[in-house]
């Protein structure tokens, strides 16, 4: 894009297809909290724990993680569950997304204080009345602004151990006769039911099924049982994969899991990282899983800074491999992954984009669009058609405004 600018960015509709409430808290209301329940943090100062846990750069996966430890400590009750939610859908409000998908791990949270079920409920409350205050203000009834809305994507994750939750401690107590790939497959088909449940019985917006965490050594295929579960009932299924693993975890997810969308999908085009010895021709396995990918509308959502972060590989956002995907047709959307934990929101990430990506202005507005298409979005097809056409007038309008 040669003529761009950040107001232009800034109040085009954008969409957050992935992102974790547990790395999206804001800095402030985790302070707070942590005092409030007794937490102990490196600092109680918003630049004390800048430096010393929620950095700009990171010098290892092990450290990037490290603030998840001090944030999901004060997600174990409703209360605290609620108002993270809430601050996270006024904060996306804020800076123009008007569609977003929460994602998080209710096994994660769920202890004495707080059921699964509860912590879907809680999250499920936040966003609402962030929605609801939102689209009944006078910006929206007067027309100045399009509605925003959302959904709720839960994660199973690949592994864990009895000190990420007291829910999983008692998992893993009470199975001891059970291998851990057979636990983490269970917990994975226990949190399915749940979902199905919420959804049909209380008709919660819970949109899609995740399964997030450490992939090399915990494939996917251990969870196909849980993802075959909510596929039944018409759940949409998205995937960690391609992130810290190859093109095989990708094609996993698709084939066993049956992914509508790819979180990260970052290593998509890596040859070398290929284990599989039936697969001759890793060239040709590579282009074919990415053609399948762009034919099928199978969305990546991709998470630019994180990346960075995480993945000593790849040197800039130039290097990325969201150029090659974008050149071969796929449809991209860009996401923040973790607000806090990668200092980003989505604005940053699409100035990220245009500053390293050359790009036409059609290319872009596909990008955004592609955003809105791909999502699970909480209502019938046609609501969703409606919406999107809502997105590319104001998109059109403020392309008139900045641009022209």
């Amino acid at each position: 894009m040669k003529k761009t600018n950040t107001e232009f960015i800034r109040y085009i509709p954008k969409s957050d297809l992935h992102v974790h409430l547990d790395g999206s808290l804001r800095l402030s209301t985790l302070i707070e909290l942590a005092k409030k329940d007794g937490i102990e943090l490196p600092s109680y100062t918003e630049k004390g724990l800048r430096d010393k846990v929620f950095k700009k750069q990171y010098a290892s996966l092990g450290e990037y993680l490290q603030g998840f430890s001090y944030t999901t400590a004060v997600m174990r009750s409703w209360e605290n569950i609620e108002r993270i939610a809430y601050e996270l859908g006024q904060d996306a409000i804020a800076e123009g997304v008007r569609y977003m998908e929460v994602r998080f791990a209710p096994q994660l949270h769920a202890g004495e204080q707080l059921s699964v079920a509860d912590s879907v409920r809680a999250v499920a409350a936040g966003l609402t009345r962030a929605r609801d205050e939102y689209n009944e203000s006078s910006v929206v009834k007067e027309g100045q602004d399009i509605e925003f809305y959302f959904g709720i994507i839960v994660c199973a994750m690949r592994s864990f151990n009895a000190f990420m939750s007291p829910y999983y401690k008692g998992l893993i107590g009470g199975l001891s006769q059970f291998s851990k790939p057979e636990i983490f497959g269970l917990a994975s088909q226990e949190l399915a039911r749940r979902v199905v449940k919420l959804v049909q019985e209380e008709k919660l917006p819970v949109v899609g099924f995740d399964l997030a965490g450490e992939e090399a050594g915990y494939p996917a295929s251990d969870h196909k049982d849980a993802y075959e579960y909510v596929h039944k009932y018409f759940i949409r299924k998205t995937v960690h994969s391609g992130e810290a693993y190859g093109p095989e975890s990708i094609f996993q997810a698709i084939t066993r899991c049956f992914a509508n969308r790819i979180g990260h999908g970052t290593h998509l085009f890596a040859e070398d990282m290929i284990k599989d010895r039936k697969v001759k021709d890793k060239k040709a396995y590579v282009e074919n899983l990415a053609n399948y990918l762009a034919s099928e509308r199978i969305g990546v959502e991709v998470c630019l800074t994180s990346n960075l972060q995480t993945l000593p590989e790849i040197k800039s956002v130039a290097k990325h491999p969201v150029r090659e995907m974008i050149k071969r047709g796929l449809s991209v959307s860009i996401c923040t992954d973790n607000r806090l934990v990668s200092n980003t929101n989505v604005s940053k990430e699409l100035e990220l984009l245009v500053k390293n990506i050359p790009l036409t202005h059609k290319e872009f507005k596909n990008i955004i669009i592609a955003g809105f298409k791909g999502a699970f979005f909480p209502g019938t097809y046609m609501d969703k058609r409606n919406f999107v056409r809502k997105v590319i007038n104001r998109y059109d309008e403020m392309v008139q405004k900045y641009l022209d």
